[in-house]
This record gives C-alpha cells, sequence and structure tokens, in this order.
C-alpha cells in the first residue's frame, strides 16, 4: 500500500472545533483571563464562491480559505456598491418626477405673472382715464367758476361826453 505524498487536508471548522473541546478540558478554578470574554469567532459564511474565482490547483488550504474570505469581503462590498447604484437610481427618479412637477409650477407662475401684467395694464389705462375725466371736471369747474363770479356787463348807450371824448382820443 503506497502512501499519498499530499499533506492531509484539515477541514478549519472540525480544527476550531477540536480546539473547543481541548479549551473545556482545562481545569475551570483559573483565573478569568482577558480571551475568555472575547467575542465569538466569525465563521466565513457559507456563500459559494464567485463565477469569476476559481482555486488553483496545489493551493494550499490555509492559503485557499484566506483567498475566499478574502473574495467574500470584495464581493460584499461590489454588491453594496451596486445597492447604492439602485438606490442612486430611485432617487434619480426622485428628481426627474420633481423636476416635471417644477416646470408645471414654473408654467402657472407664467401664467400667473401674464395676468398680473394684463391688471397691472388695466389699472393704469383706468387710472389716465380718471385722470384725464378729473382734469376735465376741473376745467370745466373753472370755466363755470368764471363765468359765475364775472360781472355781468350790460351794454347801455355812450352818453354825449364819453362818445365826444372817445372819437377826439
Amino acid at each position: 500500500m503506497a502512501q499519498s505524498t499530499k499533506p492531509p487536508i484539515f477541514d478549519a471548522v472540525d480544527l476550531e472545533r477540536e480546539i473547543e473541546e481541548e479549551f473545556r478540558k482545562l481545569p475551570q478554578d483559573r483565573e478569568s483571563q482577558p480571551s475568555d470574554f472575547a467575542p465569538p469567532s466569525v465563521r466565513a459564511p457559507d456563500i459559494a464562491l464567485p463565477d469569476y474565482v476559481e482555486h488553483r490547483d496545489g493551493a494550499t488550504e490555509i492559503g485557499k480559505l484566506s483567498a475566499e474570505a478574502v473574495v467574500r469581503e470584495y464581493e460584499a462590498a461590489a454588491k453594496d456598491i451596486e445597492a447604492l447604484g439602485v438606490e442612486l437610481v430611485e432617487h434619480v427618479k426622485q428628481c426627474e418626477a420633481m423636476s416635471r412637477q417644477t416646470l408645471v409650477v414654473i408654467d402657472e407662475l407664467k401664467e400667473t405673472a401674464e395676468r398680473y401684467r394684463e391688471e397691472a395694464k388695466r389699472v393704469f389705462l383706468q387710472i389716465e382715464t380718471y385722470s384725464l375725466v378729473t382734469a376735465e371736471v376741473r376745467k370745466t369747474c373753472a370755466e363755470m367758476r368764471e363765468k359765475i363770479v364775472a360781472p355781468a356787463t350790460v351794454r347801455t348807450k355812450p352818453k354825449k361826453n364819453e362818445h365826444r371824448a372817445a372819437q377826439e382820443g
């Protein structure tokens, strides 16, 4: 029977389990250590490797596990970036909707401004018309006042002396 020259392949999960069992066998009467309060270890998720990577022949188990961990982190970041893109598209859609609504409001504002200009023109003409009428009324009143205040002159025959003096003069 020939022995394999390849080193034995250890499963990381089995190795971790064996280490935990060894620690449990230690006596409990020792002082607590900082490592006793360490958070539980994080295991790699059971996610298949992305299609864009593949293990090479001859890579060690630790190398494979390290490469998988790194590629999973990159893949998680890439997915987060893609999710950010989807969120950004949603924001763009909201901006487009706001832009369309803004254009409608701008059209309404232009119409309102035009109505104000028309109203200003109407009021302007009305005021000038009233001003002309008022000026005409004042002129008529002044003429009437002059007619009322002016003494009435009655023509009489000139006296004889007045008539001669006028002729001589």
